[in-house]
Order: C-alpha cells, then structure tokens, then sequence
C-alpha cells in the first residue's frame, strides 16, 4: 500500500464525520502503571537519599561511569567552550534566533500596577519574577537547542534570577548546540541529569541541586510522569502530548509546500499528527501525490510514514467556513492559513497555539527563529491554555491598601457578609476600623 492511499481521506459532508474526526484526534498520555509506580519510586529514593540517588541513577541509566556529583556539574566555562566548537555558521543562527526570541519576549513582561479610590485607598497588583526556574532538556543524540532558547529566554525577560538546566548525556554523549544555546540564553547552572530523578531533584532539591519554583521543558513518558507527580510541590509548564499541524489551504498553494508541511510535523514521531483542510478535492488528490512523490526523499521516511497513515488526514470541506469550524473543533497546536488574504480569518480562529498566516509561513520557522515561543498547548487545550510566555515565569500578588476612611466603609460591607456566613471573628476584625461616628445605630 503506498503512502499516498494510506492516509485516511475525510469529508466534512459525511454523516459520520464527526465520530471519525473524534477517532481521528484521540490521543491520551497514559503512564501504564509500571511506569507509575517506577517514577514512584525513584522520586522518593532522591527524596530520601539526594546526591547519592541521582549518581546511581545516572550510572545505571545513562551508562556513565561517575562517582559524585562533581562529576555531574558542567561550570559556566563548559558552556563559553562549547561556543567555539560549533561552527560559526550555527553559532550566528543561534545568536540570532535567540535575539528574535528575545526581542518577541519583551513584548509580554507585565508590570506592577496600582489606583487610587476617591476616599485614598490603593487597590493594585504587584509582578515578581520566579525566584528560580528548573529547565529539562532532552541530551544524548538529540538535538534541541531551540528548545533551551525558547524555555530560557522567557525566564530571564522576566527576571528569573537563577535558570538550571538539567540535560542527560548518556554514555558521554553531549550535544555542543545545546550548550551553546545554554550559554548564550543566559542558563545559570547546569548538571548532566536526566530522567524521572532530574525531574526530583529540581522539586525537591538535593545537596548539589538547588530546589526550583517551576519545571519547563519536554521529556519523555518517565519524565511526563514525574512532572505530573511533583506538581504542586512546583510549578510545571504543561504535559504535552504530540506535536501537531493543522494546514487550511485553499487549493493555490504549492501542493510540494503543503506535503512538506505536512512532513514537518509527522517526522518528530510516530504519534504526530498532520492533517490538511480544502474545500478543493482536487487539490488534496495533489497533496496526496506530493506526499508519494516526496516522502521517499526523507532521511525519517518511515516515521512519517507511520505518523501520517496512523493519525494523518486529508478533509475535504464544503468552503473555508467549514474549515474554520473544524479547526476550531480540533484546537491544534499548529494552525497554517495557507490561503490568500489570510487576515479575514483570522477573527474566527477561536483556539490554537501557534496561526502562521499566508502561503509562505511555513510552521518550521515558529519553530526556531520567528519569536514566538515554540511551546505550545496540544492535545485540543488549546482550548484553555496558551503558549509559554514571559507571564508563566511571573506571579502578581493583590495590593491592598485602605485609608481610614476606606476601611471603615468596607468594614461596613465586611461585616455583613462575614455574619450571613457566620464567622463572627471575620466580621468583628473588620468591625473594629469602622469609624465611631460611621457605626451603625443599635
């Protein structure tokens, strides 16, 4: 069977199309309880025994032979070296994707704000950084330095005082990128963990490794399962499932570009998911030979191929209204408006991550240079939820501040509703600022 038949072909005109739209998008990051109760354990043995627990781990994990933690620690000069072994085409990629994202970030750094009622009271709301931020990076043959950028960077536009970064390195494998990118995002401290044990030891801290506030950053099922678990104890960015695109095209964009796109997204695993709308049949019979054309050029064919035969479609819809509709239904982490005057849509677009707008947006550069932050919602929570910012490294604390007059008029409020739900302690802490001659007469 060839790709090109393989991919599931969809009408939006069909009676059943909404069940198989559902069947289509179901996906759920399910820990099996080996998984569990292993994530389990390991976070109590770091609980319990520290240092002396991630050593262990990392021996029997990631195959390296180490004795303390000494050996797990990279020092700021590991990171500057790393800089003059990547060459200078990569290291001029990465200072100006970095500067881009960082220029993007800026943009979103809320202040401080605060007014003044008529009788003096302030009412307002103060914005701190994080004390400090936990940023896991997948190591080893893997390849992310755009992931560090996109995590690190939002830390430091918010003043995070203290960005560590946790990156596995089995049997000695470390990625030169990744440290670069390290380095030039501003990462403070940096030790070779990985796993469900690095995730730990950033909530709860260790004699080397310093407890965080939140936890950024993608990992596999172990460290998906231990983010879940320390949740509360800190903060986490999100549980993400599959990367994802959605392309709405109105049949005038290069077919070669959409299966492309397409592509993009199925290579990062078997369980991605690229799906293509167009009111124009033949336009998805194009698209569907530009993936039979194209995918046995790719270095990671049979991944896509996986991917698009397992969780790809082609939808046909009645007209771009439709697509918005369904767009809107599946909330995608990645939506291309790949059509002409790509604005008018725009309004209607209700729920997704990332909107890469006209024919020549590929997704590809949200993914490294464009700004705008890479890590987004999946999975439809898109929904509810928004790319990471600036504002996930911030808190805002209400300000409070009544004047004598102000206290004593909403202590008359107070005191009312405290009694309707009698807590008479709560009504009289209230009642002892109301003014004398403001008291109500018995």
């Amino acid at each position: 069977m060839t790709i090109a038949t393989a991919i599931r072909r969809l009408n939006a005109a069909d009676p059943d199309f909404a069940g198989h739209l559902d069947h289509l998008l179901s996906w759920e990051s399910v820990s099996d309880e080996s998984v569990n109760q292993r994530v389990l354990e390991i976070i109590a043995a770091v609980r319990e025994r520290g240092d002396a627990a991630l050593v262990e781990f990392t021996q029997r994990f990631d195959g390296l032979s180490v004795s303390s933690m000494a050996d797990l620690i990279l020092p700021r000069e590991r990171l500057e070296l790393a800089l003059t072994r990547i060459t200078p085409e990569q290291r001029s990629a990465l200072e100006l994707a970095a500067e881009r994202v960082r220029q993007y970030h800026e943009r979103q750094k809320q202040g401080s704000w605060s007014y003044t009622e008529a009788d003096g009271s302030v009412l307002g709301q103060q914005v701190t950084p994080l004390d400090r931020a936990g940023l896991y990076v997948p190591g080893g043959k893997a390849t992310y330095p755009s992931s560090v950028l996109m995590n690190a960077i939002p830390a430091k536009v918010a003043g995070v005082a203290e960005v560590v970064m946790v990156v596995p390195t089995p049997r000695g494998e470390i990625n030169e990128m990744v440290l670069a990118a390290a380095c030039i995002a501003g990462v403070d401290r940096v030790f070779t963990i990985g796993g469900a044990q690095a995730i730990a030891a950033l909530a709860y801290g260790t004699e080397s490794v310093p407890p965080v506030d939140k936890i950024v950053g993608p990992g596999n099922i172990y460290v998906a399962t231990a983010k879940r678990h320390v949740f509360g104890k800190v903060g986490i960015d999100m549980i993400a499932g599959p990367s994802e695109i959605l392309v709405i095209c109105d049949g005038q964009t290069d077919p070669d570009w959409i299966a492309m796109d397409l592509f993009s997204q199925a290579e990062h695993d078997e369980d991605a998911q690229s799906i293509l709308l167009s009111p124009d049949a033949e336009f998805l019979d194009k698209v569907a030979a530009s993936i039979a054309k194209l995918l046995p050029t790719m270095e990671r064919e049979a991944i896509i191929r996986t991917s698009l035969s397992s969780r790809g479609a082609l939808i046909l819809v009645a007209d771009m209204g439709q697509a918005i509709e369904v767009a809107n239904r599946i909330a995608p982490e990645h939506l291309e408006l790949s059509v002409a005057n790509p604005e008018q849509w725009l309004p209607q677009i209700r729920h997704a991550g990332a909107i890469f707008m006209g024919r020549y947006t590929a997704e590809a550069l949200g993914d490294y240079c464009a700004g705008p932050n890479h890590v987004l919602p999946t999975s439809g929570t898109a929904r509810f939820s928004s790319p990471l910012g600036v504002y996930d490294f911030q808190k805002r604390s209400s300000i409070i501040h009544c004047s004598a007059e102000g206290a004593s008029e909403l202590g008359k409020v107070a005191s009312v509703l405290a009694r309707g739900e009698s807590l008479t302690a709560h009504a009289r802490s209230a009642e002892y600022r109301i003014a004398p001659e403001s008291e109500p007469s018995v």
